[in-house]
């Protein structure tokens, strides 16, 4: 069956749906492991992560895509992104344990904000004042949500900082790789990676004496991680990333919700601030990246 015309109305819509679908997983996905950190090694609940996702790639996804799933022409660059997502996975995990939900998930979210700004610094091209107004909206929407010299404040709220850092050079290798591998092969080496080196530092981290919630919890999560990283990739193939960039800070909203039924924790009117002004900053990214993109034509 073919998929519907990229970005046409039908199958723009419905990439909509699955990128807000595959946010409402992440938000989840993010609750279920703040619940789980207080007993469960990070290690251990990575290492089902990525069983589970590995079963899911070979035995949904790579019989549909058919072709090679190891056949890469950078071996090495594609073994660094699955360790950067790893140490990604790893840093998530350790800020859960400190942070509220919606919070971790609204600093977090100015990463695509980073990815833009260094990207463009990479390629040595001009910033323009709209570019460095939306960085500083930004990081003026992170302050608003950590809220330095607040009785709130703790150092570990400067974890999320760490983790939009190596984020970002995750999303900066995915693009470099993205215009010569296949994104099977790229999807497939990353969870072997994860999957290999998880299972390497498992006998030193295996606690199997978790009650049932929590091993539910940890499967129900990699369950949740499998599906919204395929909605991802379907909603991509129907609507360009400019279309759909926007709904993805969706995100921060099922976040704040599921911190707050998961946890009560409710944001107070500052950190709501910041949700905005991260959000509205996000948005903006990529129109005016083609409002640039168009000016440079004419």
């Amino acid at each position: 069956m073919s998929l519907p015309a990229r970005d046409g109305r039908a199958g723009g819509g419905a990439a909509i749906f699955m990128v807000m679908g595959a946010c409402a997983c992440f938000a989840a996905l993010d609750t279920g492991s703040k619940f789980v950190s207080a007993t469960a090694p990070v290690m251990m609940v990575l290492w089902v992560r990525y069983i589970v996702q590995l079963a899911f790639t070979f035995g949904y996804l790579l019989p549909r895509q058919g072709g090679s799933p190891f056949a890469t022409r950078h071996p090495l660059l594609q073994v660094l992104r699955g360790l950067l997502l790893l140490l990604c996975s790893v840093l998530a995990f350790l800020c859960l344990m400190f942070l509220p939900v919606g919070e971790f998930t609204a600093i977090v979210m100015i990463s695509p904000i980073v990815v833009t700004l260094a990207s463009t610094l990479l390629l040595r091209e001009k910033v323009s004042a709209s570019r460095w107004g939306i960085v500083l909206g930004g990081f003026i929407g992170v302050l608003l949500v950590i809220q330095p010299g607040a009785a709130t404040f703790t150092w570990a709220m400067l974890l999320p900082l760490v983790l939009v850092g190596t984020n970002a050079s995750f999303q900066l290798l995915t693009s470099v790789l993205a215009k010569s591998e296949e994104a099977g092969t790229t999807h497939s080496i990353t969870g072997m990676v994860g999957a290999l080196v998880t299972t390497l530092a498992l006998p030193f981290f295996w606690r199997p004496d978790q009650s049932l919630a929590v091993w539910l919890v940890i499967l129900a999560m990699s369950a949740l991680g499998a599906v919204g990283h395929y909605l991802l990739i379907v909603a991509y193939t129907r609507a360009t990333p400019a279309r759909l960039t926007p709904y993805l800070y969706t995100q921060i909203a099922f976040a704040a919700l599921a911190g707050w039924v998961a946890f009560g924790h409710a944001p107070d009117a500052l950190a709501l601030a910041g949700f905005g002004v991260i959000s509205v900053c996000g948005m903006l990214g990529p129109w005016i990246s083609a409002r640039e993109a168009r000016n440079s034509v004419h």
